[in-house]
């Protein structure tokens, strides 16, 4: 069935709203509890970090954000309607860019536009404006294998964002990228968030890259997968991963994880703590 896209103004787009999420799997006849009673409420707008060791339930959260698994317990609302199954209003990037090596890129951004009931000529304007939004204008009729590692995640993201989702989750986008590229797309998708005005999600391992990126960084435990930590992020715009401010949240972020010992840990930050 085609899907059509939304066209909400953008600050009444993207609340996320998730209430008492516990989800459970059935692993060789015992029941494993990977998320237990998750709460957490997403502004329109807001760039949200999620932090935790592996096994905490990252990934697992996302899947039941964008709608690919619809067994859990609780409820999870995008704008106040009850989310089921996956939808346009709700994009993903993964670590793996998943491009097809036999589409160019621009064929490959315009795959997502498949279903929506729109002419070609305006999918064409719409892969247009996001691979330049990303940057790659030049690069529409190359393929997968004549791009860089870092272009590559840009189309991925171009593809991501060519519906014109309320919000866009990013699962670890970067963690296959070299430390420079890396960087160089953490800036880039700050511009890109500031330019679409989304609310976006992102899911990392690296503590630096969501305390960049984030208005709010989320912690998560394992064992089973709940949120422990709700942080604002009170750094300025423009932030310097060498300021001292910086630092001492890293350090305590990384505390709040269990990476460091009590003799490591930093100064204080502004946390809120989630009973």
């Amino acid at each position: 069935m085609p899907q059509s896209i939304e066209t909400k103004p953008a600050g009444q787009r993207g609340q996320l709203d998730l209430r008492h999420v516990s989800k459970t799997y059935d692993v060789d006849g015992r029941t494993l509890q990977v998320l237990r009673d998750v709460n957490l409420m997403v502004e329109p707008g807001e760039f949200i970090s999620i932090v935790g060791a592996s096994g905490c339930g990252k990934s697992t959260l996302l899947r039941l954000i964008i709608g690919l698994d619809a067994d859990y317990q609780g409820h999870i609302l995008l704008d106040d309607r009850p989310i089921s199954g996956t939808s346009l209003a709700r994009g993903i990037v993964f670590q793996d860019p998943c491009l097809l090596p036999w589409l160019t890129l621009q064929d490959n951004v315009a795959l997502a536009l498949a279903s929506v009931p729109l002419s070609e000529r305006e999918k064409t304007d719409l892969v247009r404006t996001h691979i330049e939004l990303v940057g790659l204008t030049g690069f529409e009729r190359a393929y997968p294998h004549q791009l860089s590692g870092g272009m590559a995640q840009r189309a991925a993201i171009a593809r991501g964002l060519v519906t014109r989702p309320e919000i866009l989750l990013l699962d670890e986008p970067l963690g296959a990228l070299d430390a420079l590229t890396r960087m160089r797309l953490q800036d880039e998708l700050l511009r890109i968030w500031e330019t679409e005005k989304i609310t976006m999600i992102l899911v990392t391992h690296d503590v630096e890259e969501a305390i960049y990126l984030g208005d709010r960084i989320v912690v998560m435990q394992a064992n089973p997968g709940r949120i422990s930590r709700d942080i604002n992020v009170e750094l300025p715009p423009v932030r310097q991963r060498t300021d001292a401010a910086f630092i001492a949240l890293r350090q305590e972020v990384l505390a709040d994880m269990g990476a460091l010992s009590q003799s490591d840990r930093g100064g204080p930050a502004r946390l809120r703590r989630v009973s």
